[in-house]
């Protein structure tokens, strides 16, 4: 019965405009923004904060220092013990964690409502008053050294998706890693973390969002009694980086190792992020990499490679447009075994240049167009998610307005859009294309 009447809610909700959560904003006078999200169906609270500095915000040299800051921010501070904010959360029944990306760094735990306080409480304590003793941040950095050891020197897949990523960003440092280059890792000391610490860690870069069974007046109230005291930091101005100079032809790599389970392609283009008052072509390439890879068994890529020719086992796109600098738009083919990844690609390009000529399929784009919006409806179940969203965007560029209008963008996409935007972005001159092979694979290179 439940999913009977969640079935007829999601009909109703598609017949009529799209419902925007419940979001108060405020700003403290030390700069911290504040963003609130209700949600009272359950008493529970998603307390986050959110700094504008990431990876690609990091200085030459110093690779892996904001993720190096994520990990040491867990130690202690002058009110508390090394793990005691862990500790705590969890003795409350609680569950939190932080997460480090190129735009943003962010903290955040998840609590019975009433434990709202407590956590604002140590969450300001840490902002302004870590202390780093010599044997935290040595033992932190074998720590992240090792992280780098099992998720990508272990990983084919991992190395030469760093290696593709530093390809398709010469300049932009959107070519580096987010974890860091092992050799800056290990030079990586107690000084840089604090250094990035005092220049990024404050109340004036930082955005608060409370999600949950919350009401605004008092998360304002309790912001200003814990983080409005805070002083804030001169010098934080507008987010200033190398930008990537327009590229004028291919680029092109591979990648052999023995560990190779499952040899591919894959191809990205640079493409247009999603900017604050600007979001159109961003929706547009939403729906692009939907239609060409989305579902395999109805995307085009899919339909042509997988089941028409059977060349590939899998065959995909994909796009992510919450990003401050230009980010990229992706094709993927894992062949069918037997099948070289020259002819793969080959295959690959003809299916692209196949739905530039036919264009997009009327009924296939208002299924999809759908499901999008159905989506965007089922995300509002997630209180933890939402908070997500709206942080990740604001650490990116967007605004609130930004954010609420999206949906509705989304809606407004056109198949003109879609096939604007692709003839646009897939140009082989802006793209990097990469063989990801076994060692034994390398006589299939012509």
């Amino acid at each position: 019965m439940r999913s009977v009447l969640r079935g007829l809610w999601l009909v109703l909700a598609l017949a009529g405009p799209a419902h925007a959560e419940e979001v108060t904003t405020f700003t403290l006078d030390n700069g911290l923004e504040g963003v609130v999200i209700e949600d009272h169906r359950a008493p529970v609270v998603v307390h986050m904060v959110w700094y504008r500095a990431g990876a690609a915000d990091e200085k030459p040299g110093v690779s892996g220092v904001a993720h190096f800051l994520e990990h040491l921010m867990f130690k202690g501070t002058d009110d508390m013990a090394p793990g005691e904010l862990s500790k705590v959360v969890e003795a409350n029944g609680g569950s939190d964690n932080a997460f480090t990306s190129w735009d943003y760094t962010g903290y955040f735990q998840r609590v019975a409502a009433d434990r709202l306080e407590l956590m604002m409480k140590m969450e300001a304590d840490r902002m302004r008053d870590l202390i780093l003793s010599e044997d935290d941040w040595r033992t932190e950095r074998d720590v992240i050294i090792e992280e780098r050891n099992q998720r990508v020197d272990t990983d084919p897949a991992a190395i030469f998706g760093e290696q593709r990523m530093a390809a398709q960003y010469l300049n932009h440092p959107y070519g580096t890693p987010v974890i860091g280059w092992r050799n800056e890792m290990e030079a990586l000391t107690r000084e840089d973390a604090l250094e990035w610490y005092r220049t990024y860690y404050a109340p004036n870069n930082a955005v608060l969002v409370v999600a949950g069974d919350v009401e605004p007046e008092e998360v304002k109230r309790l912001a200003e009694t814990y983080y409005g005291p805070l002083e804030p930091s001169p010098g934080i101005g507008e987010r200033e980086r190398p930008q990537e100079p327009r590229q004028l032809s291919e680029r092109r790599l591979t990648f052999a190792d023995p560990r190779v389970a499952q040899p591919y392609v894959m191809r990205t283009y640079l493409a247009p992020e999603r900017d604050p008052g600007a979001q159109e072509d961003a929706a547009a390439l939403t729906f692009l990499a939907a239609l060409l890879g989305g579902d395999p068994a109805t995307s085009y890529l899919g339909r042509k490679l997988q089941f028409e020719t059977q060349t590939a086992v899998y065959a995909g796109a994909f796009y992510s447009g919450t990003s401050y600098d230009d980010t990229n738009f992706g094709l993927v083919i894992v062949p069918t075994e037997g099948v070289s990844l020259e002819a793969a690609e080959k295959a690959l390009d003809d299916a692209v240049a196949s739905f530039l000529e036919e264009g997009v399929d009327p009924e296939q784009f208002a299924r999809i167009k759908t499901q999008i919006r159905a989506g965007e409806i089922y995300a509002k179940d997630n209180t933890q998610g939402l908070a997500r969203r709206y942080g990740e965007a604001l650490t990116s560029g967007l605004t609130v307005a930004d954010v609420q209008a999206w949906p509705d963008i989304l809606q407004s996409v056109t198949e003109e859009d879609v096939m604007a935007a692709a003839r646009k972005v897939l140009d082989r001159r802006q793209s990097v294309t990469g063989w990801l092979m076994r060692d034994d694979s390398a006589e299939m290179i012509q």
